[in-house]
């Protein structure tokens, strides 16, 4: 937004400046200076020869406004990214969305170490129930922490099981 309340002033200060020189020509008052056969030959031949220079012309100025375009794609991506990565903060983070309808969903959401279950309408936000980590996993709602080395260690250690006891001893690590 900032980016267009810099760029208007500026595109409305370059029409201000142009509008009087096309105001000042004189349009059809202006007479006409056609000389002989011979000047309108050597006319025309180099203004055969300034087409050139007028493509080059075109193509860079193309490549120009291309640049200016890809600049201000890179600028607004920046700008978005920058806002994205601050939005939540790290101790917020969305777990699950559940729909009900239409304007209407369930949103399970971490807030530190707490779980927090949400009711969203289309004009409010109810905190539904509050859970501790421990009682969302005992309840199904996470998944359980992923385990550490050590802990699948001490699992393999500790057969359950006669089958458990037969592939520890069969199992080659």
């Amino acid at each position: 937004m900032r980016l267009l309340s810099a760029i208007l002033p500026a595109a409305v200060l370059g029409c201000l400046l142009t509008a009087p020189v096309a105001f000042a020509a004189d349009g059809e008052g202006t007479k006409l200076n056609l000389g002989s056969a011979d000047e309108s030959a050597k006319a025309a031949a180099s203004n055969s020869a300034s087409t050139g220079g007028s493509i080059v012309r075109t193509i860079v100025g193309l490549a120009v406004v291309l640049g200016v375009i890809y600049g201000l794609h890179w600028v607004l991506k920046q700008v978005k990214a920058s806002k994205d990565s601050g939005d939540a903060g790290e101790s917020l983070e969305t777990i699950a969305s559940l729909g009900l309808g239409t304007n209407r969903s369930l949103h399970l959401v971490r807030v530190g170490g707490e779980i927090v279950l949400l009711g969203a309408a289309e004009h409010q936000i109810t905190p539904i129930r509050r859970y501790s980590e421990t009682e969302a996993q005992a309840l199904g709602l996470l998944e359980p922490a992923p385990m550490t080395l050590d802990a699948i260690e001490l699992e393999t250690e500790r057969p359950k099981g006669f089958v458990d006891i037969l592939r520890s001893k069969t199992v080659v690590r």
